[in-house]
């Protein structure tokens, strides 16, 4: 696979970003890509390493050395059929995803691994660039339909699945546009809505069809899915997590989705009424994650007076920890785009207390540190320092605390069984609920998580989905090629 020594004779190079007072300035992506000769250099890196972990890194099986074969060879529209053949929507991963794939990649083990993300994203770009990316309606149709519930990377996943089938595949997005997380949990600074559209437009042209404004079991009854042959329920994990402190209704105190949900809607033209704005003010984002980088960077974008970062747990090493060694992913500090253009970084801390004034706006927060007793036997137990209390000065307080599963409106409706953590009970045997025709995928299963599973459990609903229409099923299971998706 690529070139016997380029793992020797190349070094990992990835894309270069335009500067931080540039990129603020707008919503657009900001990566600067790669030349072709560059990324044919990266893709012949790929070692003929016997045994590709990348594959068991990557929750869709990818068939990683054989598409950096391909770009190493100048194989384009190759690359593309076999990137495909995995993964239906490579642009979204090879953007969003934090690339499993490459924590297990077998030249990690010497140097720094091959940049299967990057080339990923190019693949597709070229593809569609070159008119490789077409519709591919289903030859006939079955006379079974099937309803999908939600319109993030699951349930498109699962929809183009079962289109390709043979099934009448209609789509319920309870937004005003597709795409779930993608369209309004992610800011246009790191995926352009237009991404999503491009290949809305194709699954639109195969015969999907698509409701928006339909919220099943609100707006639309859910008697209405009753009538499809199959359901296949993929809304996500939005049950918002919150803080049960005194002043957590403070008028200044604001969910991370909804922040970033209203920016991604200005920026598009559409009328927010009393937008969460970050201008001036000091701001403090609670919550580490992928979701908290993102209002680090709406904030900066929105001309923030400071903007401070809040983690509850240690901060990661600099490098991969001994307790996470390869091939597994790593416990490691992430260090973003959006913390590289401006943040105050802080670990072992909790918040106490929301501050305001007469008006009830919030003025500022307390805090105390904290550090996690390690018990034997028993869950870590988070200890706080005596005198470590602080008071912060803060306009606006973004909680971005994750989701604790998802909403459960559905379930009660529908009488689907969900477990201890409130996740629509199945298994990924079957991915089938305890209602028979009723079948459920990404992170309404297994709760919040990664694109590139929510893709992955699509796929495999879809094809036990078939299964239970058909009585057999020719869609492919994870790591299986052979039903292209391009």
């Amino acid at each position: 696979m690529g070139k016997v020594t380029g793992f020797k004779e190349y070094k990992r190079v990835d894309e270069t970003y335009e500067q931080v007072d540039d990129r603020l300035k707008n919503y657009k992506e900001f990566t600067v890509p790669l030349s072709e000769k560059e990324l044919k250099q990266q893709g012949s890196r790929c070692m003929d390493c016997g045994i590709p972990f990348c594959h068991s890194g990557c929750p869709l099986g990818n068939l990683i050395p054989d598409f950096n074969h391909m770009v190493h060879q100048e194989e384009w529209q190759k690359a593309s059929w076999i990137l495909h053949s995995t993964n239906n929507f490579p642009e979204f991963t090879g953007r969003l995803c934090p690339a499993p794939c490459e924590q297990a990649c077998v030249l990690g083990l010497i140097d720094n691994p091959i940049s299967i993300e990057n080339i990923e994203k190019n693949i597709v770009e070229r593809a569609f660039k070159e008119g490789w990316i077409k519709p591919q309606p289903p030859k006939k149709r079955t006379d079974k339909t099937v309803a999908v519930v939600g319109s993030g990377p699951a349930g498109l996943a699962a929809a183009q699945q079962l289109n390709r089938a043979g099934h009448t595949v209609t789509v319920f997005e309870r937004d005003d546009a597709l795409g779930g997380l993608l369209r309004y949990g992610i800011p246009n600074f790191k995926m352009e809505k237009e991404i999503i559209d491009r290949r809305i437009a194709i699954l639109e042209a195969e015969g999907i069809q698509f409701k928006v404004n339909a919220n099943v079991g609100k707006n639309v009854p859910v008697e209405d899915i009753k009538n499809f042959d199959a359901v296949v329920l993929a809304g996500g994990a939005t049950e918002r997590r919150s803080l049960p402190i005194p002043g957590i209704d403070a008028d200044g105190v604001v969910q991370a989705m909804d922040f970033l949900t209203q920016q991604t809607k200005v920026v598009f033209g559409k009328e927010v009424k009393d937008q969460v704005l970050a201008t001036d003010k000091n701001v403090i984002v609670i919550g580490g994650g992928d979701t908290g980088s993102d209002c680090i960077g709406t904030s900066n974008r929105h001309g923030a007076k400071s903007v401070v970062n809040f983690e509850i747990m240690p901060k990661p090493p600099g490098h991969r920890s001994p307790s996470t060694p390869w091939p597994y992913w790593p416990l490691q500090l992430k260090t973003s785009t959006s913390h590289k253009e401006g943040v105050e970084r802080n670990w072992l801390i909790n918040t106490k207390e929301f501050i305001t004034d007469e008006n009830g706006k919030l003025t500022a927060l307390k805090t105390v540190n904290v550090e996690w007793k390690m018990v034997p036997g028993q869950r870590p137990q988070l200890v706080e320092l005596e005198g470590t209390e602080k008071t912060w000065p803060c306009d606006l307080a973004l909680l971005a605390l994750g989701f604790t599963g998802p909403e459960n409106y559905l379930a009660k409706q529908l009488g689907i069984e969900t477990d201890a953590r409130s996740n629509y009970k199945a298994g990924t045997n079957n991915y089938q609920t305890n209602v028979p025709n009723i079948f459920t995928a990404g992170d309404m299963r297994r709760g919040q998580s990664l694109i590139v599973w929510a893709i992955s459990e699509g796929r495999q609903a879809a094809h036990h989905v078939d299964t239970y229409l058909m009585g057999r099923s020719d869609l492919p299971l994870k790591g299986s090629g052979d039903l292209p998706t391009v």
